[in-house]
């Protein structure tokens, strides 16, 4: 028998790449790469197909080894961009004259606006729910059906209780072989508007999506290949095609998701900024605590109730040309040479622009007239990007993807730096500090927005472009940075090691126990429905105290065989990945607490103050088996505890932890250890909430289960 791997396929803008790693070490055994199919008869899926045939053909693998495969789409955001969506009949419904008199102008949105003024046709009837007869149903849906309408949508304003009338709704138009969804099924908040909005977007992209899913499912399978296809969600996890065929508005923005799951899995980020940089846009995401953050996505600057990563795009990358008035280099991008068909200087040989001329070109017909390219002996013209600018500084390393010819980058900026009257290496640094003097801002709102402290965080990059923009950029900030190891294919990496993902969102007022165990277990069955062995699933709970909303994410494997993705590492091993993460030496480092999954280690740190007073803080990190940093605090206290003692020495760190400025009483961010997951506790304004979220994880524990209780401190002013 053969060893297993695992395939994943990440869809681009200009390119469709695969790679196939090993199921038990991470590595890559294979890789494929083909245009990405927008125009072929069955879209983007056809360079899936293409893509998923070569991979396996290169490699020394059967079908029957293959035990994950998943691929990344950008078939919902295309279809939404392009305007490329079916019509929509929207059934309202509500109960009671006054209630009825609501929910009737609430669930009739109208035609929803797309980008470049495209939209979505959305017909509208209403009936009582508290009076619905299926043969009522069945007229009104009829007279959407003749009106145009190729897919339903039931709404009613009870539904996120009671989901029976919507799904009479559904079985109606299946009979009558219509798609259709319910708002239910999108989304347990209450928000009817906003509910039927998104309900409505996803129905319009049922029978695209639809068409290409089943196209590659049956290609799939025609290969021997019988694990199940999952497809990439926006909030960086995947699920299977049945759910796809519901929900198909949760792969919005699986591209972006795709990168951020590679930094996750891949590279063991557990704090920092994450960026994958392209040749015309870089996409930027926060990494907290081993998770990305979440956000609500916006499709034609509506908002809906889809989770979805919260990801920055910036018209800056890899291959961004310069832009000149007079003698100054005023702009990067955001044009690129990928848009204007020209290469880039740094992957010429250097002999070709030993006699190149300056010349200023719009990328494309109608753009501006001041961007620079070179002209050279045949005629030919070549780009000046940023990479050429980090290639002729000699910043990008030998073997990297961005990394071309210096003396090419050199003598291309040669002209340009004759025309603003310097040197060929400073104007090569104007060029960066442009382009960085774009990304900055958003790094440091980034910062600002979720608290990021600056000395336990990570600029990470990835994409073909990370080295021309990442390490200068760090410097610029005196941050860390790593560039991700095949970084030009760290969104395939992710795809393939993504877990199944869901999630539910209620709103619960001061929530209790039992009813966060309720929400507990909906978010564990929607993972199992989206493809997520039981026995792998582990589940995590956030309370907004402020918005009233908690929020529970289960994810896990598609099978037990894929729940050990690595070896387990020894405690000196651990020992030694924290000393590094904390920059210590290994004996600074203390185990401070274990449970059977983690380990828990800290340090002393003595700083001065003023010049005179000395204070000590205790950094924390907490690793998983398999050597994944899951928390890195710069302050924090632990104790090692049990079950049936971890809520008494959650109170007493909380307290310990609790500090005081002028401006009020500032809570800790808590975390329970337990043996195979961690539970984060932080943004809790009170202990009782934290209590509450703690006696509901603690439930399912034996009273001598280890647990670890970590509190650090989150000073104001601490970024």
């Amino acid at each position: 028998m053969g060893r297993f791997v695992r395939i994943g396929i990440d869809v681009g803008g200009t390119f469709t790449k695969a790679v196939m790693v090993d199921d038990d070490t991470h590595a890559i055994v294979g890789q494929a790469v083909v245009p990405t199919t927008h125009t072929a008869r069955e879209g983007v899926a056809a360079g899936v197909i293409e893509a998923f045939r070569r991979v396996l053909a290169g490699a020394a693998v059967s079908p029957g080894d293959v035990v994950f495969i998943a691929h990344s789409t950008t078939q919902a955001t295309n279809a939404l961009l392009e305007g490329d969506v079916a019509a929509v009949g929207v059934l309202g419904m509500g109960r009671g004259a006054v209630e009825s008199r609501l929910a009737r102008s609430q669930t009739h949105i109208g035609d929803v606006e797309l980008a470049s003024g495209r939209r979505i046709s959305a017909g509208h009837v209403f009936l009582r729910s508290d009076a619905l007869g299926r043969e009522d149903v069945r007229t009104a849906v009829e007279a959407l059906r003749d009106r145009g309408m190729r897919v339903i949508v039931a709404s009613d304003a009870f539904s996120v209780d009671d989901p029976s009338a919507e799904q009479l709704v559904m079985a109606v138009a299946g009979e009558l072989g219509l798609p259709a969804t319910g708002g239910h099924e999108i989304t347990k908040l209450y928000g009817l508007t906003i509910r039927t909005r998104t309900a409505v977007i996803n129905a319009s992209i049922l029978p695209k999506m639809m068409e290409t899913a089943r196209l590659t499912h049956e290609s799939v399978r025609a290969a021997g290949i019988t694990c199940p296809l999952m497809i990439m969600r926006g909030d960086g996890g995947v699920m299977d095609l049945g759910e796809v065929e519901k929900r198909p508005i949760l792969t919005m923005l699986s591209g972006p998701a795709a990168s951020v799951a590679g930094a996750l899995m891949h590279l063991r980020v557990s704090d920092g900024i994450f960026f994958e940089v392209g040749g015309t846009s870089t996409n930027i995401a926060v990494i907290r605590n081993g998770r990305p953050t979440v956000a609500f996505a916006e499709v034609g600057g509506h908002r809906t109730y889809v989770s979805s990563l919260d990801v920055r795009v910036l018209g800056v990358a890899g291959g961004s040309m310069v832009r000149v008035h007079g003698d100054r280099v005023v702009d990067v991008g955001p044009r690129s040479a990928h848009i204007a068909g020209l290469p880039y200087a740094s992957f010429q040989p250097a002999e070709r622009l030993a006699d190149a001329e300056l010349v200023f070109v719009p990328p494309k017909a109608g753009d501006p007239s001041d961007y620079v390219a070179v002209r050279l002996a045949d005629d030919s013209r070549i780009a000046i990007t940023t990479t050429d600018a980090a290639n002729a500084l000699g910043v990008v390393p030998p073997g990297d993807y961005a990394h071309g010819c210096p003396e090419a980058a050199r003598r291309a900026l040669a002209p340009l730096a004759a025309r603003v009257g310097t040197t060929v290496e400073e104007v090569a640094r104007r060029i960066l500090d442009v382009a960085v003097a774009k990304i900055v801002p958003t790094i440091e709102r980034l910062i600002e927005e979720y608290a990021l402290e600056r000395d336990q965080m990570t600029l990470v990059g990835g994409g073909g472009g990370a080295s021309a923009l990442i390490p200068y950029a760090a410097r610029r900030l005196g941050l860390e940075y790593r560039i991700a190891e095949n970084a030009a294919v760290i969104s395939s990496i992710g795809v393939a090691l993504a877990m199944v993902r869901d999630s539910v969102e209620r709103v619960i007022p001061n929530p209790r126990p039992e009813d966060l165990a309720a929400i507990r277990a909906e978010a564990r069955e929607a993972a199992i429905r989206a493809g997520a062995h039981p026995a792998s699933i582990q589940v995590h709970i956030e309370v907004n105290s402020q918005t009233q909303r908690v929020r529970a994410t289960a994810w896990g494997a598609t099978e037990m065989r894929a729940r050990d993705l690595l070896r387990a590492l020894s405690e000196s091993e651990a020992s030694a990945i924290a000393a590094h993460s904390l920059k210590v030496e290994p004996a600074a480092v203390r185990l401070a607490g274990r449970t059977g999954g983690h380990w828990v280690f800290v340090a002393d740190v003595t700083e001065r103050r003023l010049w005179v007073m000395k204070t000590t803080r205790h950094p924390v990190r907490v690793l998983d088996r398999g050597g994944f940093i899951k928390v890195q605090r710069a302050d924090a206290e632990v104790a090692q505890a049990m079950a049936a003692t971890a809520i008494d020495e959650l109170r007493t760190l909380w307290s310990s932890a609790t500090l005081y400025d002028g401006n009020g009483v500032i809570p800790p961010d808590a975390y329970l250890v337990l043996d195979g997951q961690m539970v984060e506790l932080s943004g809790m304004i009170s202990i009782d909430h934290a209590v509450s979220i703690a006696a509901s994880e603690l439930s399912g524990c034996r009273p001598d289960e280890p647990v670890v209780v970590v509190a650090a401190r989150r000073a104001r002013g601490r970024l």
